[in-house]
């Protein structure tokens, strides 16, 4: 079990971020090799993207079993929303110390806590051989090599997704307040008096003076990053599953098709979870000006309703959408 004990200042300066770079990371850890059963395909494929683009530092970083990633290469976001450059620069610049201290942290374990050491592999020493700055700069150009590849097609559609989400809880954190608010991210995480609870196969208890929370896509279970290296300067990070993402629409029925045409017949069964024009265009493999003008043509035929939420606008069967799109 970890507990998070934030008082009222703290949870005050808590705060929700949406971070690329920490989804990217989030696939070294094991549910990276084996995603939960509802995960998005672009997260199954990423190990094996992985393997084949000859990353050797982050492929001997990623784990199978239990253990800890470094977190120089996720570092905190600095805002709500960074962009995956500004990330990668900052693990760039990652003070030479802080790496050869967390690779020192993956080394000897932190038993007290539950976290055993693990033997560092040729590439992981030779690298720490170089210096610290040396790992920095080699782990961000692997970074990046691996975010065009696995990440960077899909991640417009992902971040409408978490977006959303953050949305979501802010209007829960209105109706509800805070403590309404954690105990509604997932079932193994609570809120009690003063003290944030989440399930964990590791020990940790500690003060700390201000929660970073995480919406992920890639994560089947909340998971928390607490700073391994004294004197734990950082405030935890904690991902956890969106669990509301957009499922696999029904087809729709030749009948539906005739009437709309294929492609708008296709947008509105879709449309089972509000979406954004990318979410579409990505699953639909179309370009987003195309759905953009199907969506306008359902829009004014009263079977779709558009709003804004956060960056994005998405959209969402009226009643009379819903009801066309369910017959059969």
């Amino acid at each position: 079990m970890i507990e998070l004990t934030v008082d009222a200042d703290g949870l005050a300066r808590s705060r929700f971020a949406v971070s690329p770079l920490h989804e990217v990371v989030a696939t070294l850890l094991p549910f990276g090799l084996r995603p939960a059963p509802n995960a998005d395909p672009w997260v199954a494929r990423a190990r094996r993207v992985l393997r084949r683009a000859r990353l050797p530092l982050l492929s001997e970083l990623a784990l199978d079993g239990g253990g800890y990633v470094p977190d120089f290469l996720s570092p905190h976001p600095d805002g709500p929303s960074p962009g995956v450059e500004q990330e990668l620069e900052r693990v760039r610049a990652t003070p030479p110390e802080r790496v050869v201290e967390e690779l020192e942290a993956l080394r000897d374990g932190r038993p007290r806590n539950g976290l055993a050491g693990a033997e560092l592999s040729g590439e992981v020493r030779r690298a720490m051989a170089r210096g610290g700055a040396s790992v920095a700069r080699q782990a961000a150009d692997e970074l990046r090599r691996y975010w065009e590849l696995a990440f960077a097609p899909h991640w417009e559609a992902a971040r409408a997704v978490l977006d959303a989400e953050v949305d979501r809880c802010a209007g829960v954190l209105a109706r509800r307040g805070a403590a309404g608010m954690f105990d509604s991210l997932h079932p193994e995480i609570r809120w009690a008096d003063g003290t944030l609870r989440v399930e964990s196969r590791f020990t940790v208890c500690v003060s700390v003076p201000l929660v970073v929370v995480m919406p992920s896509l890639v994560v089947p279970r909340p998971a928390v990053a607490v700073d391994p290296v004294p004197p734990w300067q950082r405030p935890p990070m904690l991902a956890y599953p969106v669990r509301d993402r957009p499922t696999v629409p029904v087809p729709p029925s030749a009948e539906l098709a005739g009437l709309l045409g294929s492609t708008r017949a296709g947008l509105l069964a879709a449309l089972s979870l509000p979406a954004s024009t990318a979410q579409l265009a990505a699953r639909h493999f179309l370009s987003p000006a195309t759905v953009s003008y199907h969506l306008g043509v359902l829009h004014r035929a009263g079977l779709v309703v558009r709003a804004r939420s956060g960056r994005a606008v998405l959209y969402r069967r009226t009643p009379e959408g819903a009801r066309l799109a369910g017959r059969r």
